[in-house]
């Protein structure tokens, strides 16, 4: 993963991140040496939030299989939680 100074990006600006990312899809930006920001394309970010929507939906699809899900009606829902 390429790295940008916090340096470089004030003095540089865009063109540091659109060098950094001609590399590798992400790039991380540090302040005082340390990493502090990840920089990456749109199209990338679309790629990584739709990886996590899968994993949230096999998470759900699996919590439903193993019978960790509850079907109630709203009233019995508010009842459970002022219950806990």
């Amino acid at each position: 993963m390429s790295h940008i100074s916090a340096n470089d990006l004030k003095t540089k600006g865009i063109s540091a991140i659109e060098l950094a990312l001609s590399n590798s899809p992400e790039a991380i930006v540090s302040v005082r040496g340390k990493d502090k920001f990840v920089v990456m394309d749109m199209a990338h970010y679309h790629y990584l939030r739709e990886c996590e929507l899968d994993a949230a939906l096999a998470q759900t699809r699996a919590d439903l299989a193993a019978g960790r899900a509850v079907q109630e009606s709203p009233e019995a829902h508010l009842a459970r939680l002022d219950a806990m």
